[in-house]
């Protein structure tokens, strides 16, 4: 059982390992639990070898601190958990001589890589926002008397076949209005209120079967403990359903999507620590995303589907950024999943309470 010294520990957002002058653990924290797939109480008492196979990195770097009496850190180190799962991380290694004890502190390096991206994309997607509201205000104007125009000259026209041609101008200036509208979107504030994640994901669910009926399957995974988060409701139906939607495309309307949530707990969202989040997976079998546009995938006006607008997972970024959330992907052959992750306990996305 875990000495009432480590309360302390519970908190920390690092993973820390405390071993005792025989190297047996004599407590990890629930991030370390989490890190290495791993349950305290079952490997409390027992070796180090128990939560991972021990690399050379960490042996010398055990036997250095010891002899020192000194603190020792490695950046990048591979570790074989379970499942046959491999991490990379970067440890500090610290003596306690009283008791005597070893304290190892591991720091995910993938996490902080995905950190650096995410905050890396947030500043492009606003720089990129920025353009493209500016672009879209100058191109109404115009826009609008281009079809009056198209309008009063199909009026004039005494030729039905050169009516066709200004009605082809009036659809097309439709459509380019629609984008536009489309495209400027995000910048309405948020209608907030109690969101039950389940509700959002049923109605997804509906509007997607409708559009597909046949050859589509749609999967439930739900953790019906979650409890409500606050939000905007419909903005949140609009970003599911653009993934979901875009992976009913890919696959030609025959395949399966999955639809998974889970309750997570400290979690960091844009470097902010959250006692209680929630885990929204959305899961295909399709053919994956293209190797060349996945840097890219959540800009504006990318897409790989023959006559996408790429408008669709930008909108489904920023709604979710406008709920203090993030989204990520992986993706392959057979297999792509999107996550997105979700504040708890109150947090309101206009004043950042909680």
């Amino acid at each position: 059982m875990s000495h009432p010294a480590f309360a302390g520990l519970e908190l920390i957002e690092t993973a820390v390992i405390v071993l005792d002058g025989a190297r047996t653990v004599r407590h990890l924290n629930p991030a370390a639990e989490t890190l290495f797939e791993l349950s305290a109480r079952e490997t409390i008492g027992r070796p180090l070898s128990a939560c991972f196979s021990e690399p050379a990195e960490i042996l010398a770097a055990l036997d250095a601190a010891e002899k020192q009496n000194a603190s020792v850190t490695e950046h990048d180190v591979a570790l074989a958990v379970r499942l046959g799962n491999t991490i990379h991380v970067g440890f500090t290694v610290r003596e306690i001589e009283a008791p005597a004890l070893t304290v190892l502190e591991f720091r995910q390096t993938d996490q902080q890589r995905k950190i650096a991206n995410e905050e890396r994309l947030a500043a492009q997607q606003l720089a990129n926002r920025q353009l493209i509201r500016n672009l879209a205000h100058e191109i109404k104007n115009p826009l609008g008397g281009i079809r009056g125009a198209a309008q009063l000259l199909k009026k004039e026209l005494p030729d039905p076949a050169l009516k066709e041609y200004t009605q082809v101008i009036v659809d097309e200036a439709d459509r380019l209005q629609s984008l536009l509208d489309r495209l400027l979107t995000p910048h309405r504030l948020p209608q907030l209120g109690e969101v039950n994640i389940h509700e959002v994901l049923e109605r997804v669910r509906s509007v997607l079967l409708a559009e597909f009926p046949n050859g589509l399957a749609v999967r439930r995974d739900y953790d019906t403990s979650a409890p409500d988060l606050y939000g905007d409701k419909e903005q949140l139906i609009q970003a599911v359903l653009n993934i979901v939607r875009n992976a009913a495309q890919a696959m030609h309307g025959a395949g399966q999507i999955v639809l998974k949530t889970r309750i997570a707990r400290q979690v960091t969202l844009n470097r902010r620590r959250f006692p209680l989040g929630l885990t929204l997976e959305i899961t295909d079998n399709g053919p994956g995303i293209p190797e060349q546009i996945r840097e890219t995938l959540f800009y504006p006006l990318v897409s790989a589907r023959p006559g996408g607008t790429g408008i669709g997972l930008h909108l489904a970024h920023t709604f979710i950024q406008q709920h203090n959330g993030t989204i990520a992907f992986e993706s392959e052959p057979g297999r792509t999943s999107f996550t997105i992750t979700l504040p708890l306990n109150g947090w309101s996305p206009l004043d950042g309470s909680k």
